[in-house]
């Protein structure tokens, strides 16, 4: 495996780690209430049917953040760069996922009007830990 196919397939699984972060932080926002004291509607049960899709998901958005760090002299400030592309993820929820596929309307007020809050915070939790799993399992590059 050529060292371009390695860290394609490090992003992947540095981005599903960072799903099951993102899941796990969710989940547990849920469960502890913070997101019912926000006035928002999510609360996720943690099941494997909807922390399967969530898992996948992580990966395949890893593989854009592959992306931002494929060339050798872009290969510094893994978490950064996660942090930013963590917003495409909120944009395609927000923007796509809640009006389109959902009743919940244009940036999921249905849920509540803190809901692109808890989006955006979910999905950092992601490119945080995206970040922080590519550098463990890349190194400096």
């Amino acid at each position: 495996m050529n060292r371009g196919s390695a860290l394609l397939a490090t992003a992947f699984a540095a981005g599903l780690l960072g799903g099951l972060c993102n899941s796990l932080a969710l989940w547990l926002a849920g469960d502890w209430g913070l997101t019912a004291l926000l006035g928002v509607k999510i609360a996720p049960h943690l099941t494997p049917a909807w922390l399967y899709p969530r898992l996948v998901w992580g990966g395949i958005w890893g593989l854009v953040f592959y992306f931002t760090i494929a060339r050798p002299r872009t290969r510094r400030h893994w978490v950064r760069k996660g942090l930013w592309i963590s917003l495409l993820p909120s944009a395609v929820q927000l923007f796509i996922i809640f009006p389109n596929t959902t009743h919940y309307g244009m940036l999921g007020f249905g849920l509540g009007q803190l809901t692109p809050l808890v989006v955006l915070l979910a999905n950092a939790v992601w490119g945080l830990f995206t970040g922080v799993f590519t550098r463990a399992l890349w190194g400096r590059g």
